[in-house]
Formats: C-alpha cells, sequence, structure tokens
C-alpha cells in the first residue's frame, strides 16, 4: 500500500468514525448523512489536509480531526448545489441527489447536520487532545471564513447571479476562487495549522490552492464537455471556461494555474513532493 492509499483509507474510516449516533425517531439522519458521504468522492479537500500537515514536519493522522470536517462541509454544499432552487441535479457521481432520495427537505436538513456537525468535529479533535486548542481555534476561524459569504456561499451567489447573463472572465474567476478555490484553501491551511506551520507556509498553502482550485475547476468544464457535448453549467445558461475561452485556450490556463501551484510549494523542498505528484494528477484526470 502506498502512501496515498494509506491516507486514503485513513480517512474513509475518520469519514466513517466521525458520523453522529444516533436511535428512536432519529435513527434515519445518519443514514441520510451517511448516503452522501459515502458517495464514491475523490477525498481531495481531506488528502490536502493530510498532505499538508505532513509537509509541515508532523505525522498526517495529526490533522484527521480536521480532514473529516473539510469533507463534511464539502458533501453539505454538494447536497446543496444539488437541490430543485439551485442547481436542480437529479444525480450525483450516478447516484440520485440526496432530495432524489429523501426528499427536498430532509436533504435540506442533510446538508445542514453535515456543516454543523464539522464544526463540532473540530472542537471535539481538541477536546481529545488529537489537535491543540490553538490549532482547533485557528481551524475554525479558516473554515468558517472560507465556507461563508466572503468564501464558498459567496461563490455560489455570483454563480446564481449569473444564470442566464452573460459573464465575462473576470466575474468566471472571482466565482471559481471562492467556490471551489476557497474550501480547498481551508483544507491546506488547516493541515498546516494542526502541524503548528509558520505564517510564510500558510500564505505558501493559500498561493497553491488558488491555483489548484482554478485549474480543478477549468478540468471539471473540459471533462463535461468531453463528456456531454455541453456542461450541466451550460445547459443551465451559465458561462464556462470553455464556453469563454475556447478548449484549447482552457486546457493551456488549467495548466498555467497547476504550474503556479506547484511553484507555491518550493518552500516545503522535497516534503512536498506528493502535493506536487497530486497537482498534476488531478489536471490529468479523466473522470
Amino acid at each position: 500500500m502506498d502512501k496515498t492509499e494509506r491516507l486514503m483509507s485513513l480517512i474513509e474510516e475518520e469519514i466513517a468514525s466521525s458520523v453522529p449516533t444516533l436511535s428512536g425517531e432519529l435513527s434515519a439522519v445518519p443514514e441520510m448523512l451517511r448516503y452522501s458521504l459515502e458517495s464514491g468522492g475523490k477525498r481531495v479537500r481531506p488528502l490536502l489536509c493530510l498532505l499538508f500537515c505532513e509537509a509541515a514536519g508532523e505525522a498526517a493522522e495529526k490533522a484527521l480531526p480536521f480532514a473529516a470536517a473539510v469533507e463534511f462541509v464539502h458533501t453539505y454544499s454538494l447536497i446543496h448545489d444539488d437541490l430543485p432552487c439551485m442547481d436542480n441535479d437529479d444525480y450525483r457521481r450516478g447516484k440520485p441527489s440526496s432530495h432524489k432520495k429523501f426528499g427536498e427537505a430532509n436533504a435540506l436538513l442533510a446538508g445542514d447536520a453535515l456543516l454543523t456537525h464539522a464544526f463540532y468535529l473540530i472542537a471535539q479533535g481538541a477536546r481529545e487532545g488529537r489537535v491543540s486548542a490553538e490549532a482547533a481555534v485557528g481551524a475554525a476561524a479558516e473554515l468558517s471564513r472560507l465556507c461563508g459569504a466572503a468564501g464558498m456561499i459567496g461563490g455560489q451567489y455570483i454563480d446564481l447571479a449569473y444564470e442566464n447573463r452573460e459573464a465575462t472572465a473576470d466575474v468566471l474567476f472571482q466565482q471559481d476562487a471562492l467556490k471551489t478555490a476557497a474550501l480547498i484553501e481551508a483544507a491546506c491551511v488547516m493541515g498546516l495549522l494542526a502541524a503548528g506551520a509558520d505564517e510564510a507556509r500558510i500564505q505558501a498553502a493559500r498561493d497553491f490552492a488558488l491555483g489548484l482550485g482554478m485549474a480543478f475547476q477549468i478540468t471539471d468544464d473540459l471533462l463535461e464537455t468531453a463528456e456531454e457535448g455541453v456542461s450541466s453549467d451550460e445547459a443551465n445558461g451559465k458561462v464556462t471556461y470553455v464556453g469563454l475561452l475556447g478548449e484549447e485556450e482552457a486546457r493551456a490556463r488549467a495548466k498555467a494555474y497547476t504550474n503556479d501551484a506547484i511553484r507555491a510549494l518550493d518552500i516545503f523542498g522535497d516534503k512536498a513532493d506528493a502535493l506536487k505528484t497530486l497537482a498534476d494528477a488531478l489536471l490529468r484526470r479523466t473522470k
């Protein structure tokens, strides 16, 4: 088992053990949470959290409570994205979306529960002595800021505001820097906070996250267009990088953003090799 496989196994175990155990009238709630948490995601964000902790010189396992918290937030965002009032998607990773499986109201509650529980996981990590109290406070501040109004939620607002409106490249960049890159930034920084890293390394992680997040979103657009001829965003009247720039330029931009992300890792030396490999793999992915 290589390092990535080992870390992915740790992530899956941590996520599974982090779902609350409830009984009686609430016994169906954990099932709703697991349905979306275990739907076959890439676990990119929790993996980044662990790899940055390791790049800063600590064991990756130290950041596991933070890694699970990030994935809980990511999963909540996907449930809410799929709702009829948002992107109105009936399927997620080949399975019926949460609202198709459990109903719209229950999907809304499942997303809310995942978001709320993420901050419990951060606090509980400190109470159990798995992370320092200082690291937990910093992680809660980062995650709440970067998934809130000035981060992921703000990006989603821009996304909805530009349905059936012509967006410029600058608007699209701002949208995805918030909607996609912000939560990636939270994952990277939280890994470093678990390790007690200095501000220079934290800034490098922020720069890495922006480049990786933008490359990730552009690659998503390219893959959707290649598979379906038109992305779901375009079908909903939204501008995409492929529609705005064309496939060739979009591909070049994704490569340039990935190179920017990899350069930002220089401060970590060879301890960032696994992060560089991951960034390159995400650029070259085919699904």
